[in-house]
């Protein structure tokens, strides 16, 4: 016997792969599907659905008001999205809905949507036919305006076949990925102007603005101005920007830098290491000469009487270390790390690439600045000309760079190969 899935259907795709993945990369369909009726042979289907519940599939075998359904959506909403087989017992078998069911609960799905989940959602639904017994499989995106919640203000996540309500930091974190929080922007209730350099401050402000200006009681008018403080309190961009005594606001923004002798993170070992502190214009110069200086040098066809060049062209590493200072997750607790072993180079950032960003996609030259503000003024700051797109001028200047994006640890790393073995 075969099964009748009707219409041009989102959930067929759904189907074929596991009932499972309507996504990937959080909203792009694993493929696409056009046309009339499709079949699905009995066997595929029950296959998919003995494989049970999990943190992508939710069985349900009756729904009996918005509120029970409209937590389910949000859930999923907030997570990888999904579907809800409704019609089917937490045990998998299939017990189909009647006519009178399948209206009542489409216009349910509706009116929740609509009216119990905060900011509405479109759901898709499709109804399934299997030996005369009826499933709607419902199905919700990844939603791109999360976080979402209940109209009574409840927040849920997907943990498993469960849900749960989502804490404080994925809150957080979720506000940060739908750009309506920005760490950088975060501002200090007990902030103390005396720990801002107004030296520096009115430096690159003369540079950038050609106004030249003298009067500290200028400084916190012109931060807000430039959106670097609010409501008198200057914000994380203002003093990592011009920040005398920046652990103060924000103690874990160290560059935690370690030369090895040999290719292993456990050695015990090592050529050199220093703990860097400070703004980052402080943190950009002094890792860079920390790298500068455990670098190898290379004759390259140079004179015998002239100093050698780099192994790896210091422009390299000035990429790589602007973007792990400017774009790194600043809501993640941790220190910027610079490891340097015979074999290899490693600038390690906190935070997992944002939003729908994969290493294939950064390496292409695309780009999402998680701190928007910190972004617009660093580069005259750091009194370097980079062309904004860091991590392909990198790969064009020295190819053997590689780049892991480790979501579990929530870490970014790029990898240079050496080319002259310590």
């Amino acid at each position: 016997m075969d099964l009748q899935i009707k219409g041009n259907s989102l959930f067929v795709h759904v189907a074929v792969e596991r009932f499972v993945r309507t996504i990937a990369d959080c909203g792009e369909p694993i493929w696409d599907l056009t046309g009339g009726n499709r079949i699905m042979k009995t066997s595929l289907f029950m296959s998919l659905v003995s494989k049970g519940e999990d943190s992508t599939t939710q069985f349900k075998e009756n729904i009996h008001s918005p509120e029970q359904i409209a937590r389910e959506m949000v859930a999923f909403s907030n997570s990888a999205g999904g579907q809800i087989l409704i019609g089917v017992s937490d045990s998998g078998e299939i017990k189909g809905l009647g006519g009178e069911d399948i209206n009542r609960i489409n216009q349910m799905i509706s009116n929740a949507a609509s009216q119990h989940v905060r900011p509405s959602i479109h759901p898709k639904t499709e109804i399934v036919e299997y030996e005369s017994r009826k499933v709607i499989v419902l199905t919700v995106l990844c939603g791109t305006n999360r976080p979402y919640c209940t109209n009574k203000g409840i927040y849920l996540t997907k943990s498993g076949a469960d849900k749960r309500q989502i804490s404080s930091d994925e809150m957080r974190r979720l506000f940060q990925e739908s750009g309506q929080l920005r760490a950088d922007e975060t501002t200090f209730p007990n902030a103390d102007w005396d720990d801002i350099d107004s030296d520096l401050f009115f430096e690159f402000f003369g540079q950038k603005y050609k106004e030249h200006i003298s009067d500290k009681a200028m400084v916190p008018r012109l931060f807000e101005n430039l959106n670097l403080a609010s409501d008198g309190k200057f914000n994380l961009s203002g003093i990592l920007l011009f920040g005398r005594n920046v652990s103060k606001y924000f103690p874990l923004n160290q560059l935690i830098c370690v030369s090895f002798f040999g290719d292993d993170i456990a050695g015990t070992q090592y050529r050199d290491s220093e703990n860097i502190e400070g703004n980052v214009r402080k943190l950009f110069k002094e890792g860079m000469a920390f790298i500068s200086r455990n670098l190898k040098k290379v004759q390259n066809g140079r004179s015998v009487n002239t100093v050698g060049e780099p192994e790896v062209p210091l422009i390299v590493f000035e990429e790589l270390l602007v973007n792990a200072l400017i774009h790194r997750d600043y809501f993640i607790s941790g220190n910027i790390r610079i490891l340097i072993f015979d074999d290899r180079i490693e600038i390690a950032s906190p935070g997992k690439l944002p939003d729908s960003l994969t290493v294939e996609k950064i390496k292409r030259g695309v780009s999402i600045k998680r701190n928007q503000t910190l972004a617009s003024f660093a580069f005259d700051v750091l009194n370097f000309r980079g062309i904004g797109s860091g991590i392909l001028r990198a790969l064009s200047i020295y190819p053997d760079i590689s780049f892991v994006n480790d979501v579990d640890i929530e870490q970014f790393t790029a990898v240079v190969r050496r080319t002259a073995q310590a």
